[in-house]
């Protein structure tokens, strides 16, 4: 199947909106003192997709949020579109961490869901079969329960950040992009400026990995706004500027109810990376996680979530076991066995 090629502008792939999930959940106390005006804005943002709400916040323990950000462009929509930012947080009230995992677009997993066994780059689960299928692929590719999504498109950012009075992040490199410069150093930044920090891609040596980093800072950094003695009022400007352009199935009640929970977790938030290694699959390139580094992430996230450790097996660590040459260690060929069906152009790497 040939997959048309678009011309690709690399918008940001929003990991801000992980602040979202993380500000409505641990920081419910905001919401508590503003109810009626969140929830009505609230009722709009919520869509379970047919899928039963999970009851893990009404409990108070740990939990999973799957934050995407959609590749809808400026139209409004946030239904369809690849999911270009992929990010798992890990809410634990005991330990009052909040993590941030971090797994490249381009990852190759299957897609949990479709009509037929179908591997492809992880962002393309959503466009497939919405935050279903987007749920049930990470789920499987990592080895972990997914509690909750919630999804934001490419133009609430600006808005977002504008709302909070922009942010204060440290760039640890110079760059020019968008008609913007960036120096290095520390700097106070507009949504405008903020969208070109995050969304640079290329001329960061880390590459994705980079723009991962730099997008977990203003994160950190929208967060530390909002729990600021004048954060009461940025956060009714803050709800009123996602209103459009987020859904989620987090359950608003749960949200008031879960707030005194886990309202420490706004404080102390760290972020974390599933790396994979560069290959090639019929004529495009793709990151492979490695049985090792999903091993490890896996482990990683089921601590958090307070679950045993369990061997991961999926068809990705099939796949891996039967590229016995695959080293993870320069860009290689990789072989699917038939499973990987669609052409990406040189647009769509």
């Amino acid at each position: 199947m040939q997959r048309s090629g678009r011309k690709k502008r690399h918008w940001v792939r929003w990991t801000i909106l992980a602040l979202v999930a993380i500000i409505l959940i641990s920081g419910g106390i905001f919401i508590y003192h503003i109810y009626h005006v969140t929830e009505t804005s609230f009722n709009k943002m919520y869509a379970t997709n047919g899928q039963t709400p999970s009851t893990a916040i009404k409990k108070g323990r740990p939990f999973s949020v799957l934050i995407l950000g959609v590749d809808t462009g400026a139209d409004g929509r946030i239904d369809k579109g690849n999911s270009d930012t992929l990010m798992i947080a890990t809410v634990n009230p005991q330990t009052h961490q909040t993590i941030l995992h971090s797994i490249p677009r381009d990852t190759l997993a299957e897609m949990v869901g479709d009509k037929k066994r179908n591997m492809q780059k992880l962002n393309a689960a959503y466009n497939l079969g919405g935050a279903k299928m987007s749920k049930a692929s990470i789920s499987k590719l990592v080895g972990i329960p997914i509690d909750y999504y919630l999804t934001m498109n490419m133009g609430g950012l600006e808005a977002m950040v504008d709302a909070v009075g922009g942010v204060t992040v440290t760039s640890d490199l110079t760059f020019a992009f968008n008609n913007i410069t960036i120096k290095k150093g520390t700097h106070h930044l507009n949504g405008r400026e903020a969208l070109t920090y995050a969304r640079m891609r290329y001329d960061d040596p880390k590459g994705d990995y980079g723009r991962q980093l730099r997008q977990q800072a203003v994160i950190r950094a929208v967060t530390k706004k909002l729990i600021s003695t004048n954060g009461l009022s940025r956060y009714q400007k803050l709800i009123k500027a996602l209103e459009p352009n987020v859904r989620t199935d987090i359950p608003f009640k749960n949200i008031v109810t879960g707030g005194l929970k886990y309202r420490q977790n706004a404080t102390n938030i760290s972020s974390k990376q599933l790396q994979g290694s560069d290959a090639w699959i019929n004529g495009s390139s793709y990151q492979i996680a490695t049985t090792a580094a999903l091993t490890k992430t896996s482990n990683a996230l089921r601590r958090e979530l307070q679950l045993p450790a369990k061997q991961i097996n999926n068809e990705e660590t099939r796949l891996n076991a039967l590229n016995p040459t695959f080293d993870g260690k320069s860009s290689q060929l990789y072989n699917t066995f038939g499973l990987d069906t669609v052409y990406y152009t040189e647009n769509t790497y």
